[in-house]
C-alpha cells in the first residue's frame, strides 16, 4: 500500500514553484522601481519607522554583544598572552559577522514582523484591493517606499550595532580588565582593513537587508486575508528571515574570504 500518491506530490510541487514565481515577479517589481527613490517623503517615513524604532533595540544589543565579547576574547587570548590583540579580534568579529547577522536577525523580528502584519491587516481590511479599484497601484504605492526605507536602515542599523558593539568591548577591557587603551585602539586599527573588513560588511547588511525586508513584505502581501493568516504570516517572516540570513551568511563568507 502506498503512503503517498504521485498526484499529491505534483500538485504540492506545483503549488511551490507557483508561490517561487509569484515571489520573483514581486521581487523584479520592487526592485526594478527606482521611481519610488524619487519620492522622497514616503522612504523617509519609512526609514524613520524602521530605523529609529529598532534603533534602541540594536545600540543595546550590540553594547551587551560588546561586554560579552570582550570577557570571552580577553580570557581566551590571556592563554596565550596577546590579551593586547583582544580589540582588532572585537573589531574583526564584529564588522566581518556579528554586526550584520545579529542586526538582521533583530530587524526581522522587530522591523520585519511590523511589516508583514501592517500589509496583512491592510489586505484583510481591504484597503489593497480598494487601491486598485481607484487605479492606485498597491506595490508602487505602500510596498515598494517600505522596501527602499528596509534597505536604506539595515546598514545603518548595522554600522550603529558595530560601533556599540565596539564601546562595549572598550568599557569592558580596559577600564575593567587592565588593558592599554592605546594598545586596545592602536591594535584594532592596525589589523582591520577597510575595504576587506568594513567593506564586506556593508555588502553583507546590503544582501540582508534586500532579504529580510522582501520576506516581510512578500509573506505580508500572500496572507489569508484572515486574523489567523495574518498571525501565521508574521510567524513565517521570522522564521524564513532568519534562515535566509544564516544561509546567505555563510554563502557571502565562503565567496568573500575564499573558504
Amino acid at each position: 500500500m502506498s503512503f503517498w500518491n504521485p498526484a499529491d506530490v505534483g500538485f504540492a510541487v506545483r503549488g511551490k514553484l507557483a508561490d517561487l514565481g509569484r515571489g520573483a515577479r514581486l521581487f523584479a517589481r520592487l526592485a526594478g522601481d527606482l521611481r519610488s527613490l524619487g519620492r522622497f517623503s514616503l522612504v523617509r517615513d519609512q526609514i524613520h519607522f524602521l530605523g529609529n524604532y529598532s534603533l534602541a533595540i540594536i545600540a543595546v544589543s550590540g553594547l551587551f554583544v560588546g561586554f560579552v565579547m570582550g570577557l570571552q576574547y580577553f580570557y581566551g587570548l590571556q592563554r596565550y598572552g596577546a590579551s593586547e590583540s583582544v580589540g582588532v579580534l572585537i573589531s574583526l568579529s564584529l564588522l566581518r559577522e556579528f554586526g550584520p547577522v545579529i542586526t538582521a536577525l533583530l530587524f526581522a523580528g522587530r522591523a520585519g514582523t511590523s511589516l508583514t502584519a501592517e500589509i496583512g491587516l491592510m489586505k484583510a481590511g481591504e484597503q489593497l484591493s480598494a487601491m486598485e479599484m481607484m487605479a492606485v497601484d498597491p506595490v508602487r504605492r505602500v510596498l515598494a517606499p517600505r522596501f527602499w526605507g528596509g534597505v536604506i536602515a539595515m546598514p545603518i542599523l548595522s554600522a550603529v550595532f558595530c560601533a556599540a558593539g565596539i564601546l562595549g568591548g572598550w568599557v569592558v577591557c580596559v577600564p575593567l580588565l587592565g588593558i592599554d587603551s592605546g594598545a586596545f585602539w592602536g591594535q584594532m586599527q592596525g589589523g582591520t582593513d577597510v575595504f576587506r573588513d568594513l567593506g564586506n560588511g556593508v555588502i553583507k547588511s546590503i544582501v540582508f537587508g534586500f532579504t529580510v525586508t522582501f520576506i516581510a513584505l512578500l509573506q505580508g502581501y500572500e496572507a489569508q486575508p484572515t486574523p489567523e493568516g495574518v498571525s501565521r504570516a508574521t510567524t513565517r517572516t521570522v522564521v524564513v528571515a532568519s534562515l535566509a540570513v544564516l544561509a546567505l551568511d555563510f554563502l557571502l563568507t565562503a565567496m568573500m574570504f575564499s573558504i
